[in-house]
């Protein structure tokens, strides 16, 4: 009795003794979670990036600029050379006009130009600054505060911008030119991203190798039907029509014109008809003479690689054609390796894989293997290509190579399993690698072609080590066709396996996004850490159409939007039902866009099984959705009725038996408000309860300081619905 009573005694102290120890860390408030967010990560280096002619690399700290470069002699292999101060900077460009009455704050975002020589853009002027001896730095062009879509030629000094619909170029003799045509053209759109920046369009301006050609896309818009967007200012209402193809609709009819510098003249190239296919992934060969683009059908099952003379906008030749049942999904344009050779990307054999082909359009040879996901080409060096992919269940992301004379591949970063980005040095020696994984905050480093750690530059510590931070998981489930899911769940920092908690399902689950990785806490927004430490579990899964695991998993979507997503969310349902620390009665959902859909869809397909739901920015009925995103994915509704009947939610509102909040910004142009609005519309009809929130001067979210109260609203609503 006497030992037990020592024990027990023991147990109190040592419980006691925790307790005081998690009590003197803190807890992140909702509002450190969401306006300071950034005081939550992991502390390192900025702009690391290499030098693009010599093996140098530069960063940031602070308000300094510091630069190392090779030095054999050393064991480090490579040492600081020089620092640059942001006091220096801003004396080196204190004579000039811009600066007179102005100096920079910080050091901003810079890029390399040359061995010597950065470039930065600061207001409406683009600098160089020359490091070779003392600093010097001068304004090498200018353009007016109300220019956007900035594009930067260094090998002749000119510069593209857009005002409005407008597309100008100007360079360093002050000439200014108008590239429009005609003045009086409406609804024409110049030099800005096309097809709704889908099939990896996120710019409208490209510029030759040599700079003396821009190649630019022209939009017409006028077969495009309005959509009306909404905005308050003050006391006023104002209404601004925009061109929103919604999908079986009339799309907008798209060319590229190339803009000859030193002529000053424009040709368009023969793309040909129909005027409403998709025209992406431009590419000039290094040459400067020819152009390349993929053009793609309405339907998105055929694709063309085609060849055209820069000079006279004449078609020369396809290079080849790509098809598929579903859909072809091209994402990047070709990559030369030399003035006949290049990368092109498909996924023509199931995974996302690498091609060599000549400028003939002769495949050579299939690059890269296995069931892994390409995600960026790296570089090329001594016939080898560098590139990093994923790893065949989706979750790491490594540096490869691939030898190009004995077709063997390699991976680099096996020492460290975890998310690799990475940088090639300009003699292809060397890698920039910035690491994390689940549980290492960041690791900066140089590396070899061996995966050897050359330089460590930074090592970051734990941001939340000051504070009870929740835990958080990986595992992976299984689909109902024995497909590997993977999935993260999020407890409290003082989980006890005793109790029971709530839970709630943050779910997206759509094409193109992927939530888990093994990156730092698993990619895991802050909100949920505040909200696990209010004893609640967060839960998502990738469900089969999330990105980089192949095309099967991702194309099974096809035609019937949610039906195979929600059987995996079901899936991770019943994992969680099955648990003893869960209470099943307590089980909420969330999503936002593509997740609004999905939750909406869940609670409505699965009465009285949730217990309640929170939408934002929803697709309710995808006849309302985009042509390029949702043709892709659905077909038109002309082809496939049935799917479009089976996911139109607005057939499902009888069912709505449980709590849902619907969230959207007045200004949505994404996923208009005509969606939530019908949905409302319709559980009036059906004398539905449903809970409905609009956010007046935002668009698809919420940012800035009103997401505080977004989030607010969220995190209370689903506490709210959940508590005894």
């Amino acid at each position: 009795m006497r030992n037990y009573l020592i024990y027990i005694f023991f147990l109190q102290f040592i419980f006691t003794l925790s307790q005081e120890n998690l009590n003197q860390y803190s807890q992140i408030s909702l509002e450190d979670a969401i306006l300071n967010r950034w005081e939550f990560y992991p502390d390192k280096v900025q702009s690391l990036q290499w030098n693009n002619e010599l093996d140098f690399y530069s960063f940031l700290i602070d308000t300094t600029m510091y630069l190392f470069k090779e030095d054999d002699s050393e064991k480090l292999k490579f040492k600081k050379f020089k620092e640059i101060t942001l006091n220096e900077l801003n004396e080196s460009l204190s004579n000039i006009k811009l600066f007179k009455e102005d100096t920079l704050t910080r050091i901003p975002s810079v890029k390399w130009l040359n061995a010597s020589t950065f470039k930065f853009q600061h207001k409406s002027g683009v600098y160089h600054v020359n490091i070779k001896d003392d600093l010097y730095s001068n304004l090498v062009l200018e353009y007016p505060d109300e220019a956007k879509n900035i594009d930067y030629n260094f090998n002749q000094n000119s510069l593209a911008y857009t005002i409005e619909n407008n597309l100008y170029v100007s360079n360093t003799d002050e000439i200014k030119l108008k590239i429009n045509p005609n003045k009086n053209e409406q609804n024409v759109v110049y030099g800005q991203a096309v097809h709704r920046y889908e099939f990896g369009i996120y710019k409208g301006t490209f510029w030759s190798p040599k700079g003396d050609k821009m190649a630019f896309y022209r939009k017409d818009e006028n077969k495009v039907d309005n959509y009306p967007l909404i905005s308050l200012i003050d006391t006023t209402t104002l209404v601004e029509n925009i061109k929103y193809p919604m999908s079986g609709d009339n799309s907008h009819f798209v060319q590229i014109g190339i803009f000859d510098i030193d002529r000053k003249n424009i040709v368009y190239l023969n793309t040909g008809y129909p005027s409403d296919h998709y025209l992406t992934n431009i590419c000039w060969d290094p040459s400067g003479e020819y152009i390349y683009v993929a053009l793609l059908n309405r339907e998105q099952d055929f694709l063309k690689l085609n060849k055209y003379d820069a000079n006279s906008g004449k078609f020369l030749k396809t290079l080849f054609a790509e098809s598929d049942e579903k859909y072809v999904q091209p994402l990047n344009p070709m990559i030369f390796l030399n003035d006949d050779e290049f990368i092109w990307r498909s996924e023509r054999d199931g995974f996302d894989h690498f091609y060599l082909y000549n400028s003939r359009g002769k495949k050579i040879q299939k690059l890269t293997q296995g069931n892994i996901v390409v995600k960026d080409y790296v570089g090329f060096k001594n016939n080898e290509i560098f590139f990093t992919a994923y790893s065949a269940d989706g979750l790491d992301v490594d540096l490869y190579s691939f030898s190009i004379s004995n077709q063997i591949q390699k991976k680099i970063t096996k020492k460290l399993p975890g998310y690799h980005n990475i940088k090639i040095s300009p003699s292809g020696k060397f890698f920039i690698d910035e690491f994390s994984n689940l549980k290492t905050p960041g690791i900066q480093q140089i590396i070899d072609f061996k995966g050897n750690s050359v330089v460590v530059i930074n090592e970051s510590s734990d941001p939340f080590k000051k504070h009870n931070s929740s835990n958080i998981e990986l595992f992976q489930l299984e689909a109902d066709d024995g497909t590997i899911l993977n999935c993260r769940l999020i407890k409290p920092n003082n989980f006890n396996e005793s109790k029971k908690y709530p839970v709630l399902i943050y779910v997206y689950n759509g094409p193109m996004v992927q939530l888990i990785t093994n990156s730092w806490r698993a990619n895991t927004p802050l909100w949920m850490d505040y909200l696990a430490n209010q004893d609640f579990l967060i839960f998502t899964i990738d469900g089969r159409g999330s990105e980089n695991r192949g095309k099967e998993f991702e194309q099974i979507i096809f035609n019937e939007l949610g039906k195979i997503e929600m059987k995996d969310q079901i899936t991770g349902y019943n994992y969680l039902a099955s648990l003893n620390y869960v209470d099943s009665n307590k089980i909420a959902l969330y999503g936002w866009s593509y997740g609004g859909f999905m939750a909406t869809s869940l609670l409505l397909n699965n009465p009285n099984i949730f217990t309640c739901a929170v939408a934002g920015g929803p697709v309710i009925d995808w006849r309302f959705y985009e042509i390029m995103y949702t043709e892709r994915y659905m077909n038109s509704p002309m082809k496939n009725e049935s799917g479009y009947s089976n996911t139109n939610l607005l057939s499902h509102v009888d069912n709505l038996e449980d709590p849902l909040l619907l969230i959207h910004g007045l200004e949505d142009d994404i996923v208009v408000l005509h969606h939530s609005l019908a949905f409302i519309k319709e559980c009036v009809n059906k004398n539905k309860k449903i809970d409905y929130f609009v956010y007046p001067g935002h668009s698809h979210n919420v940012y800035g300081k009103d997401r505080l109260h977004l989030m607010t609203k969220i995190i209370d609503y689903i506490i709210e619905k959940t508590k005894d």
